[in-house]
């Protein structure tokens, strides 16, 4: 069965372009100019992701990814930004509303649809074989419902958050290379857009309570990747 895309956005052009290469991609897709329409489909039939521009008239994408959040039935949606603000403070805030990802424009198709196929691919990943609950540190982390508590109180995570801490754990003790990282989660080539990845570190030790100078969870080995200590070093 092909998965269902909603794209929210009120250029004609780019919406229309990015539901053709969609299309193409074999995906069923909805399209729509603004953020109280796609709303109100998603409560008649639910997609399989979102895509939504953060600027458009009436409600923003930030808001609608927000309301999408707060509700038990889409709380755990993939929402993937496009956005012509490029700012690392735009990113945060994307991330921050509960987005999974964020792709600035001008961007091309191929990567715009090598992102989704990379956030499919680990949505339907089978992780049968593995520990349904895996416990380090304070953390546990569910593997099947993809839920993470942190002294028996959850912690709200994006789909990218929670793969990139997934991955950390698996491979804790050692140093996982920038570049696995973002070939791993990410799933294509992010040259000149490696800054992603910090921006991930960032909001995901903010969420685990890291201090900012004597690292808890993850440790940054500079110009290499990143390691998890698990609460030893």
């Amino acid at each position: 069965m092909s998965k269902k895309i909603y794209i929210v956005e009120d250029d004609e052009s780019i919406r229309e372009m990015v539901k053709m290469a969609l299309v193409s991609s074999s995906y069923e897709v909805a399209a729509f100019d603004n953020a109280e329409d796609a709303l109100a489909a998603v409560t008649k039939a639910l997609p399989d992701m979102m895509l939504f521009d953060i600027m458009l008239p009436g409600m923003s994408g930030l808001e609608a990814t927000k309301e999408l959040r707060s509700r038990p039935e889409t709380k755990n949606l993939p929402i993937v930004m496009l956005t012509a603000k490029d700012t690392e403070f735009d990113k945060v805030t994307g991330l921050d509303c509960g987005a999974d990802d964020y792709i600035a424009k001008p961007f091309g198709v191929m990567e715009l649809c090598a992102r989704i196929r990379s956030i499919f691919r680990r949505i339907d990943r089978d992780d049968e074989g593995l520990p349904e609950n895996i416990e380090i540190s304070d953390l546990t982390i569910n593997s099947q419902t993809r839920e993470v508590t942190q002294n028996h109180k959850r912690i709200d995570l994006t789909f990218k958050e929670y793969e990139l801490l997934y991955m950390l754990i698996e491979k804790r003790g050692r140093i996982v290379p920038r570049e696995e990282l973002l070939n791993a989660i990410w799933g294509i080539d992010f040259a000149g857009e490696s800054r992603t990845l910090d921006i991930h570190v960032r909001t995901l030790r903010q969420k685990l309570g890291d201090d900012a100078k004597q690292k808890k969870y993850i440790i940054t080995i500079r110009n290499v990747g990143y390691r998890f200590i698990g609460g030893q070093d």
